[in-house]
């Protein structure tokens, strides 16, 4: 599966990007509904966000921090992106995919930290937002 892909699919429930992102679930509610985050719905219509979904959260937190309305927010990080759909990925990759979606609470440490190493072992690609906030989960 490529980095990209990746980052893409829609693999969290509200309740861990609420863990990540330290923001409420109107919070996030809000940002949907303003556009600057595109959720996957399930069948169930329950949200699941992607890589992408959170680190995008944590820039609006701290664009929010800074003193930014949802207007100026919208003019710097524009439209948001819609992850990728689990029913889109080729069927073996949507298998792995399906596997995952009962994860543990250290099956998402694992998955994080994974996901926290590739970030840094990108030479040359700027720092993201989400390296420094993920990295407090970590011991």
């Amino acid at each position: 599966m490529s980095d990209d892909v990746r980052r893409n699919l829609a693999l969290f429930p509200i309740g861990i990007v609420q863990k990540l992102t330290e923001l409420s679930a109107r919070q996030i509610r809000y940002y949907e509904q303003q556009g600057l985050i595109q959720p996957i719905r399930t069948k169930g219509n329950q949200r699941l966000f992607s890589f992408r979904d959170v680190e995008r959260l944590l820039e609006i937190k701290k664009l929010i921090d800074q003193g930014l309305n949802i207007a100026g927010i919208k003019k710097a990080l524009g439209p948001a992106e819609k992850p990728t759909d689990v029913e889109d990925l080729p069927k073996e990759e949507r298998l792995a995919v399906e596997g995952n979606r009962n994860l543990t609470d250290r099956d998402l440490h694992e998955l994080l930290k994974k996901e926290l190493i590739a970030q840094l072992e990108r030479p040359g690609r700027p720092a993201s937002l989400i390296q420094g906030e993920l990295s407090r989960f970590f011991r």
